[in-house]
């Protein structure tokens, strides 16, 4: 009895000092993360102690030799390169995950969901020299332009990127639907088409919203395989094979250039932190959505 007693009171000991473990992470944590943003948005503000507002935000001249600091094209082009790999991503993601949680046998279930996790892993570096070699070629060709470099080329290396994130997330959203609503559906008359277009994708909408913007946070701010591919110059887009830039692509190429402190370092930091607020505002528009009831 006593023995009981004692590892009871230890259990409870344990449960009390790991509660405040856990408080001190999260504390941590959150520490580190508003450093960032005030380190980031302090450093990257001072940029309007030399460059105008409007010229900075509503200006696509960017010439750091001749002062000139205009971010309208890279905050152009990541908007524009993340709305198209969604309209390319999200169709093919979503199809997939339909096909993952209703279709498929679940022995081809259980082989597919580790392998889409598994694209997770491969490094974007990757991505994008495999888009340096076969999709960038491959535009140039047979859309008979110069260098096949631009928007279409990024957009289709972050279409295919985002692919595991809206798969996985949406599979999940369509499992937890109540099996009783695709009865109920069934026993009514309904196809099975009707059934999941009908029932199944209403009911699981927040999850699948929550993965599509998840997908549009990765893809907002990815560096490597979108600088790999997009031709990186300050210019704004006029069509889907022209080069441009985006925010992240803009600062990888040119923050080791720049003197710390000066007004083309700071717009960097300013640009990064313009990503920052991109993000935040995706995360409180995903914890919005995750608030509603799947059903």
């Amino acid at each position: 009895m006593q023995l009981v007693d004692k590892e009871h009171k230890m259990k409870l000991l344990y449960d009390y000092y790991m509660k405040y473990v856990f408080i001190a992470s999260a504390g941590f944590m959150t520490l580190i993360i508003v450093t960032i943003i005030i380190f980031v948005g302090g450093q990257g503000l001072l940029t309007f102690s030399e460059v105008s507002p409007l010229d900075f935000f509503l200006s696509a001249k960017w010439d750091p030799m001749g002062s000139q600091f205009g971010a309208l094209s890279f905050i152009t082009g990541s908007l524009t390169v993340t709305a198209l790999a969604i309209l390319l991503g999200a169709p093919l993601g979503l199809a997939g995950a339909v096909f993952m949680a209703k279709i498929a046998p679940p022995w081809l279930s259980k082989i597919m969901r580790p392998a889409t996790d598994l694209y997770v892993a491969i490094p974007s570096v990757v991505y994008g020299f495999v888009g340096l070699t076969i999709i960038v070629p491959f535009i140039r060709t047979y859309f008979h332009v110069n260098m096949g470099f631009g928007l279409l080329a990024a957009a289709i290396i972050l279409a295919i990127m985002i692919l595991p994130t809206i798969v996985s997330i949406s599979e999940d959203a369509l499992r937890f639907v109540p099996k009783s609503l695709e009865e109920a559906s069934l026993a009514l008359g309904a196809t099975r088409w009707q059934t999941i277009w009908n029932v199944l994708l209403p009911a699981a909408l927040p999850g699948i919203l929550t993965s599509i913007i998840l997908a549009m946070a990765r893809a907002v701010g990815e560096t490597m395989a979108v600088q790999m591919v997009i031709g990186n110059t300050p210019q704004l887009a006029t069509s889907l094979f022209m080069p441009t830039s985006t925010l992240p692509s803009e600062i990888v190429v040119e923050m080791g250039n720049t003197p710390f402190g000066s007004a083309w370092g700071n717009s960097l930091f300013l640009m990064a932190f313009v990503l920052l607020v991109l993000s935040l505002l995706m995360i409180l528009i995903i914890r919005r959505i995750a608030r509603k009831r799947v059903v």
